[in-house]
């Protein structure tokens, strides 16, 4: 999903300058622990740590805060929704998409927050 997520991003027109990519919400949090992250895109069904997971943890942490989350999943449930959206994620995209889904909620939330 990673891999289609990148290549998505490309095709949807939204600029992006570097890519870091985590295999669980452990190693993301490792990688927002190292680099500066604008926006992070997680799933729900990750191992060893869950995107719900993950999402409490960021909400957790001041220097997290300014982070644009959008949670990418299968889980189309409004209770989900909901609970993403009051962890603090901005956006949530349901699979399948197509790319122009992911360019236009990021452009949407981009240009909320400026």
């Amino acid at each position: 999903m990673r891999k289609v997520i990148k290549k998505t991003l490309g095709q949807s027109g939204f600029p992006a300058e570097v890519y870091f990519e985590a295999g669980d919400g452990i190693e993301a949090l490792d990688v927002l622990s190292k680099e500066e992250v604008d926006i992070v895109f997680t799933d729900i069904n990750m191992p060893n740590m869950n995107g719900e997971e993950l999402m409490e943890q960021i909400s957790l942490k001041p220097e997290y805060r300014r982070l644009l989350v959008i949670v990418v999943s299968t889980d189309r449930s409004e209770e989900r929704m909901q609970r993403m959206s009051a962890l603090g994620a901005k956006g949530y995209v349901t699979k399948p998409f197509v790319p122009r889904t992911i360019g236009y909620t990021l452009t949407k939330l981009t240009s909320q927050s400026i």
